[in-house]
């Protein structure tokens, strides 16, 4: 296995994909313009933050799996690998408590001011009065917006604080609420409404880009906190900038619209910089969320090895389109599968999915095939009359 590494990971992680027989390129160095020209022979590229084109992929000759060490997969053309049969997957609540853990400290530090107290510290100036007013946390209503694993980890946080919890997701439901100890919000609105803070941890995507906007700002109390670790499109800046200025809106984030890229050293959005506690997209960035997510990545490459299907793969077809299932009963021979297929082909049916699973002993194994039409009893015949084959039955 070629195996090419595009950004940082582990020395210990290193280790063991060798181990695993690949052989390795390490180059945490490239960017995502410099990925389509260094792509051209691996079976395998793993990535942390650098962006993987359509133009990537298309470069990607041998290119058959992509692992993104980390949650969010925004960063990748799904469609694209998707197209071309590459398989993607990622390291989904390795991060978890890390993200968690710096949402929790930007709510502390939008609360009690400490980046603003920290700058006048520097500069010379004592000023125990401005910075000595907060709200304090406990008792205090955190709303999460998305229950994602940090989401949830964020929420157990909040509890420990003796905060009291609420949530709204797209798939949260009363009953899992209950079970996981939060207050049920119906909309995103009412969360919003709720919240001495908000804080967010949705995904990327068409559906949450600017989510977060001026129905939400209205809705929350004035001097309420919003803390953003997931992606920056999430949230309107524009709208948030007004909310600021309008109604006191304090404001925690890590990620930014438009926010610079890994190698990139400007930031470019003064204004907004002025108005928050902020960070640089560090949320991921502990020893121990960087040495969780780089055993999950020789996971995920072991049973790739091993299988042919990777760990975490986040570009299935959830709902398969085959509306046929024919389950063939077969002695463990050559050829006998070959010919199954050799009738459908002739009969025009493709086969969406198929898996063969063999019997102890090695004598014998049984196949299901999922088929976009229905065999007619003419092609059933001629499966049944295969050599070898035990029994072949349309479900």
């Amino acid at each position: 296995m070629n195996v090419l590494i595009a950004d940082k990971l582990s020395d210990s992680a290193l280790t063991d994909l060798k181990a695993l027989g690949a052989s390795i390129r390490f180059e945490p160095g490239l960017t995502a313009k410099d990925l389509p020209d260094a792509v051209s022979d691996a079976e395998i590229l793993i990535v942390r933050s650098t962006k993987v084109s359509a133009d990537t992929i298309k470069r990607g000759e041998n290119l058959s799996l992509i692992i993104r060490a980390g949650a969010g997969v925004n960063t990748i053309d799904l469609e694209e690998a998707s197209s071309r049969g590459i398989h993607v997957a990622n390291c989904p609540g390795k991060n978890a408590d890390a993200v968690a853990e710096l949402a929790i400290g930007l709510i502390i530090a939008a609360d009690r001011r400490i980046a603003d107290g920290t700058m006048d510290l520097r500069q010379g100036v004592w000023n125990k009065k401005l910075y000595g007013s907060a709200s304090g946390l406990k008792g205090r209503t955190l709303t999460i917006i998305g229950m994602g694993s940090i989401g949830r980890a964020t929420a157990e946080i909040g509890k420990a604080l003796g905060m009291r919890v609420a949530a709204w997701s797209r798939s949260l439901t009363e009953e899992k609420a209950k079970e996981w100890g939060v207050v049920y919000c119906s909309s995103i609105e009412k969360a919003a409404s709720i919240a001495d803070v908000l804080s967010i941890h949705l995904a990327a995507g068409k559906d949450t880009t600017h989510l977060i906007g001026k129905k939400v700002f209205d809705s929350m109390k004035n001097g309420a906190i919003l803390v953003n670790t997931s992606r920056g499109e999430v949230v309107d800046t524009a709208a948030l900038k007004e909310a600021i200025k309008s109604k006191g809106i304090k404001a925690g984030l890590d990620v930014y619209e438009n926010e610079p890229g890994a190698t990139e050293k400007d930031f470019k959005d003064a204004d907004l910089a002025a108005m928050i506690t902020g960070t640089h997209h560090i949320g991921a960035s502990t020893d121990q969320a960087s040495e969780a997510i780089a055993s999950e990545v020789v996971r995920i490459v072991e049973a790739y090895r091993d299988s042919g299907k990777p760990l975490h793969q986040v570009n299935s077809q959830e709902k398969s389109q085959a509306h046929f299932n024919l389950v063939v009963r077969h002695y463990n021979k050559v050829g006998v599968l070959a010919s199954v297929l050799g009738v459908l082909r002739s009969a025009s049916i493709n086969i969406e999915e198929m898996e063969n699973s063999i019997f102890s002993g090695g004598r014998a194994a049984v196949c299901t095939l999922k088929l976009d039409d229905k065999p007619d009893e003419a092609v059933m015949s001629k499966i049944r009359s295969i050599e070898n084959l035990i029994q072949a039955v349309l479900k």
